[in-house]
């Protein structure tokens, strides 16, 4: 399953901002395991809460990867933010249990931590986004137990297509 993308939308994250967030969090826990220094993690961690708190007005990664992009992110598809939001919270926990773990004094279990979050941008990179895959799967199930509240759905008369929403 790959990120849900629509064609440009105002509301939606430009892919390369997208990619420059994996590829970050990749290298990052990469150099950070390479010479065995949690504080890039920590750091990585730091970079990620105002993001995950503010959305994109509070993120690092987007300003940057705005300015950086600013030509190919004119045209580019999007990913919805609200998906951007949800991969970078779990990444957030993931990256925040290493941090307790590495100060309870438990080392293998914080790189572990931390390696699921480089694992899963790779995978991402390579086109298979798992956080996309839980996303859609937490949709489906919130929406089993607690249906569309609030919302019904009227048939047209005919001649007109599809159904208004109320």
């Amino acid at each position: 399953m790959t990120a849900q993308t629509s064609q440009t939308s105002p509301a939606g994250i430009p892919l390369p901002i997208v990619k420059f967030n994996r590829w970050l969090l990749l290298g990052s826990i990469s150099l950070s395991i390479a010479i065995n220094q949690p504080l890039i993690t920590s750091a990585l961690f730091a970079l990620l809460l105002p993001a995950v708190v503010f959305g994109r007005r509070g993120s690092l990664i987007f300003l940057v990867g705005s300015k950086l992009f600013a030509k190919r992110n004119l045209t580019a598809e999007t990913e919805d933010a609200g998906l951007m939001r949800f991969n970078n919270s779990i990444a957030l926990i993931l990256l925040g249990l290493a941090q307790v773990a590495f100060i309870a004094g438990l080392p293998l279990a914080g790189w572990i931590l931390s390696g699921f979050v480089a694992v899963a941008a790779s995978i991402a990179l390579s086109g298979f986004c798992f956080g996309c895959f839980l996303y859609y799967q937490f949709n489906i199930q919130r929406y089993k137990l607690f249906g569309q509240a609030g919302r019904k759905c009227e048939v047209k008369e005919e001649g007109q297509a599809g159904a208004e929403h109320n």
